[in-house]
């Protein structure tokens, strides 16, 4: 059972090729922000360590609306450093988009992050950013990147990405660069496009996939995951099934869907979604939370 009422997608890059300033402009443009109000740079490093270095250490979720889809984007670290985490985000999206920059091209970290989607069989969309850029040497680093597909034994499939060049600073996409545009809609119309809507069945056994764990001063702990079969009810007891196999019993508090910067408190949400499930103690990265009487694990995760 397919919904086609979401597309869930990761934004992966090598570090400082424009992938939080991307977020933010798609961020703007789904009506996130007001229009008269200002926008603080990079809303998506919300760490401190990351505003001082200026790269994005953990993964964010937000999710923007677009044409009535629900279009959930994880920002994905670009360092080499984390790139643990990368391969976890991998598992929550059905498609990537691979950002590049248009004079520095594909480097070491993009290697890596578009091997873990090529193997996992995730979409990817060509993004070239920094278009602007007087060094910029698109044609150039077009071959590049085709280079890179092959080199990592892309499919013929894999290897018929579409391309959209952007300038994320002021907030423009096009699919021809000859083109004028003065929004990313070009590149909203290739997500919806070209990343697949999740599949799960609603009404199935329960299964969650932890991705992350986050923390929020009044519900505690929070389990980022991604819903791949049933639906999650505030109020049910579930089974969390951990790292040594053994099931524990627990009752799910609050449920948070995303919302632009903001988690949306919600009373259910059915297979497809990415949500962040409050009251589960103990709760770990890989876990599986799943039905307590007919509890169904999902392979695990490194972490």
């Amino acid at each position: 059972m397919k919904r086609e009422d979401i597309r869930n997608v990761a934004i992966i890059a090598h570090v400082d090729h424009g992938k939080t300033t991307l977020v933010d402009g798609m961020l703007q443009q789904a009506g996130i922000f007001r229009a008269n109000e200002k926008v603080q740079e990079r809303v998506m490093d919300n760490i401190d360590l990351e505003r001082e270095k200026g790269i994005t250490i953990m993964a964010k979720n937000t999710a923007v609306e677009y044409d009535g889809v629900k279009i959930n984007i994880v920002d994905t670290p670009g360092h080499a450093d984390f790139g643990g985490e990368v391969e976890r985000i991998m598992k929550m999206v059905d498609g990537v988009l691979l950002l590049v920059d248009s004079s520095e091209g594909p480097l070491p970290q993009t290697r890596f992050v578009l091997k873990k989607a090529l193997e996992l069989n995730l979409p990817p969309i060509l993004v070239i950013n920094k278009i602007d850029r007087p060094d910029s040497r698109i044609q150039e680093v077009l071959n590049e990147v085709y280079d890179l597909f092959i080199d990592l034994d892309a499919t013929e499939e894999q290897l018929d990405f579409p391309i959209v060049y952007t300038n994320a600073k002021t907030g423009i996409a096009k699919i021809d660069i000859n083109a004028e545009s003065n929004n990313l809609r070009p590149l909203f119309d290739f997500i919806l496009k070209t990343v697949p809507a999740p599949e799960g069945d609603s009404d199935g056994v329960l299964q969650c996939l932890v991705t992350n764990i986050d923390y929020n001063d009044y519900v505690g702990r929070l389990a980022i995951c991604r819903i791949f079969s049933g639906t999650v009810k505030v109020g049910d007891t579930v089974a969390v099934i951990n790292s040594t196999g053994d099931t524990l019993k627990t009752k799910i508090t609050s449920v948070y869907t995303f919302g632009g910067l903001d988690r949306i408190e919600a009373k259910e949400v059915p297979a497809g979604d990415i949500v962040a499930l409050a009251g589960i103690e103990g709760i770990n990265i890989g876990d599986t939370i799943t039905d307590i009487e007919k509890p169904a694990p999902l392979p695990r995760i490194k972490v």
